[in-house]
């Protein structure tokens, strides 16, 4: 009996097996314990030390080229670029992952083994970059060798960064690739972050939100006096703050600060976001229905409106009150908005806005050094043809038709590949919303990664198929 061709069922089998064996488990606990804190001086060197003992090896053993670049910013992490060229007339394809983490806040987790040791509780993978991004960025990586490995090549040429300064705002990103734009250039940008909009729905962003982070200031002496003997006769300034945040936002969260407000969702955007549900699990969050823009679904606030929030709010000693009267309070706030905001508006119209309503003794700052989100929104329109020739490899793959969102909610360097290198970016997150990224506790669903690693594999078996014409 002739043996027969291998087929796209053979590279999902052998990308699930993967996990079923034990392989992704392992893979992901060596890379879980290099403690690669991108936010501490400590987990710089870590930051290197990820490249260069686990994504150089990996990517080499699937015959790619890898390049290390030193970060042009000082006391950022290098970045990794491989490159695997098969044939100069095919589709390249540029994937990205980031393989450094927020600070690993050891002595909070009460789940797991704490940051730096992968830890299985039922369906739950515990570790600090399991969610966000490691795990994520392993699962491609994994589903690309199985392809490999099933066909004996691609089909298709694969280019795929690893940066290790993504929870520091991609400081030093976009100037390396605006240096070596040839390097970097690709036809279609595919990459996995965030989290899906449930666990059990397959999920792809075609964009992300931007963020701005700012400080609301009302200081008004030098120190606190007694609440007793002046209070009456002294300015509150955490009152004064408060007052002028309930101008910025209403009390049921929608945004007062016109200038903020973004354009109008498409007819498209808002079929899109149909049915789509925001669904954090039993031990995530509840939805709060009536919050955010009226008239919005809680879907069409996230993934197709701008947000503001207030991050931290401090005056006098929480720790050890005393009665008196504050010199000063302070806000760390942010705004998240859409693609089609007016950004270098955002804090002259705040300044205005404060101003128009009394509060001139309230100032805005920018945020402390570290603090800054520092990416900007951006999108990839919804009738793309690699949108949709994407869209349909998932459902064939999953047997139902992924959830489509304008935008993330979250904020991530999309707009070096939309606006700096012109690529049409598709993201198809593998985490859930309740997966505790950047908290304490961060985990990620065994069951939702098998399933994952079937989506990608069946993506990169599609993209390398002769017979399925890419757009």
């Amino acid at each position: 009996m002739p043996s027969r061709d291998p087929s796209r069922d053979d590279a999902v089998a052998l990308a699930t097996d993967y996990l079923d064996s034990g392989g992704f488990e392992a893979d992901l606990a060596r890379r879980v314990a290099i403690p690669s804190e991108s936010q501490t001086p400590e987990g710089l060197p870590h930051c290197a030390r990820y490249l260069d003992r686990e994504m150089v090896p990996a990517f080499e053993a699937m015959g790619f080229g890898c390049r290390v670049f030193d970060n042009p910013v000082a006391g950022r992490g290098p970045v990794l670029l491989a490159t695997r060229t098969e044939a100069e007339d095919l589709a390249t394809v540029l994937g990205y992952g980031h393989g450094d983490v927020v600070r690993g806040l050891d002595d909070q987790w009460t789940r797991g083994a704490g940051p730096w040791r992968t830890a299985r509780d039922g369906d739950r993978l515990y570790g600090r970059g399991t969610a966000d991004n490691k795990g994520q960025h392993s699962i491609n990586m994994a589903a690309m060798g199985a392809v490999l490995e099933t066909r004996g090549r691609l089909g298709f040429n694969a280019r795929f960064i690893i940066e290790t300064g993504e929870e520091n705002g991609s400081s030093g990103l976009r100037e390396i690739i605006e240096a070596n734009l040839e390097a970097f250039g690709a036809d279609v940008f595919i990459a996995s972050d965030g989290p899906r909009v449930r666990a059990d729905r397959p999920t792809v962003s075609l964009g992300a939100r931007g963020a701005m982070n700012f400080d609301l200031v009302c200081e008004l002496r030098d120190g606190g006096h007694h609440s007793g003997n002046w209070g009456g006769a002294l300015a509150d300034p955490a009152a004064i703050l408060a007052h002028a945040i309930a101008t910025i936002v209403s009390p049921k969260g929608q945004i007062q600060v016109n200038e903020w407000l973004p354009p109008p969702i498409s007819n498209a955007a808002r079929e899109a976001l149909k049915g789509v549900e925001i669904d954090g699990g039993p031990e995530g969050p509840e939805v709060d229905r009536d919050w955010g823009e009226p008239g919005l679904t809680p879907a069409e606030n996230v993934y197709a409106w701008n947000a503001f929030a207030v991050l931290t709010l401090l005056s006098g000693s929480p720790a050890s009150p005393v009665n008196a009267i504050a010199p000063r309070a302070r806000a760390h706030c942010q705004l998240r908005y859409i693609a089609g905001t007016d950004v270098d508006d955002i804090l002259p119209a705040l300044r205005r806005h404060l101003d128009a309503h009394g509060f001139g003794q309230v100032a805005v700052e920018p945020p402390p050094a570290g603090n800054a989100a520092g990416f900007g929104a951006s999108r990839t329109e919804l009738d793309d043809p690699w949108a949709r020739w994407v869209c349909r490899s998932v459902e064939r793959s999953t047997g139902q038709p992924p959830a489509i969102l304008p935008q993330m909610g979250g904020s991530i360097c999309n707009d070096l590949f939309t606006d700096l290198l012109g690529l049409p970016a598709i993201w198809l997150p593998h985490s859930y919303a309740a997966c505790s990224q950047h908290a304490p506790d961060e985990h990620i669903l065994l069951g939702l990664s098998r399933e994952a690693l079937a989506l990608m594999a069946g993506l990169y078996w599609d993209l390398g198929d002769p017979e399925l014409p890419q757009p």
